[in-house]
């Protein structure tokens, strides 16, 4: 499949216009065009049931970044799709920071590496919660999240959670932006958790974080 960087616009400028794009993608993301309204939702018994399964990665050749989130949340896994649970930020931030011409719904998830960005997890199980990660089972994501970037070579690894970074890399200084160290030779940005659980970040925020990887690329 071939990959195509989005098209560069005023990248000097995206960290200082995120902020205004996010309240903007906030609205969008609730009008999504494609299969958004169309999806039937998991039902309680399907989410719990969800629990401990996998969702495939989402790669391609040539990736210009690798977004890693933490883990899949239960109601991904009922879905199959990354960063699906309402209320996550993931997709309104990638839109606002520039990533995407409009705010995909998870659903829409097969056409990012098209643009060179894929998904994957450090732990691949799903939980409700991603505190329910042991710091046993990070460590070991850590070492399998480098045996695929190794495997792939992205240009950039995005690590979506500053708290799972430092555990699964033994990095305990960690903070949220470029690192000075590499996975596998490939640098690094950790990024904040966009889950509608972490309140440290709004979307401004975050679209601002992204908007600085975008930046960078």
């Amino acid at each position: 499949m071939t990959t195509h960087r989005p098209t560069p616009t005023n990248r000097a400028g995206d960290a200082r216009h995120a902020a205004g794009n996010a309240q903007h993608a906030a609205g969008s993301a609730q009008h999504a065009p494609g299969p958004a309204g169309t999806l039937r939702k998991p039902t309680p018994a399907e989410i719990a049931a969800a629990a401990g399964r996998t969702i495939p990665d989402l790669i391609g050749p040539d990736l210009k970044v690798l977004f890693s989130g933490i883990n899949p949340s239960l109601y991904s896994a009922a879905t199959g799709h990354h960063f699906a649970r309402p209320g996550n930020r993931f997709w309104p931030a990638l839109h606002a920071a520039g990533f995407t011409d409009r705010v995909l719904h998870p659903s829409e998830q097969h056409l990012l590496p098209a643009l060179g960005l894929g998904i994957t997890n450090v732990v691949a199980r799903a939980t409700a919660r991603a505190d329910e990660l042991t710091p046993d089972e990070l460590v070991k994501g850590g070492d399998l999240l480098t045996d695929l970037v190794r495997r792939i070579a992205p240009h950039h690894v995005a690590v979506l959670g500053v708290t799972a970074y430092r555990t699964a890399f033994g990095r305990p200084k960690a903070r949220i932006g470029p690192q000075p160290e590499t996975i596998a030779g490939v640098p690094v940005w950790v990024l904040p958790n966009p889950s509608g659980l972490n309140a440290h970040f709004q979307l401004a925020d975050l679209a601002e974080e992204f908007a600085r990887l975008r930046a960078a690329l």
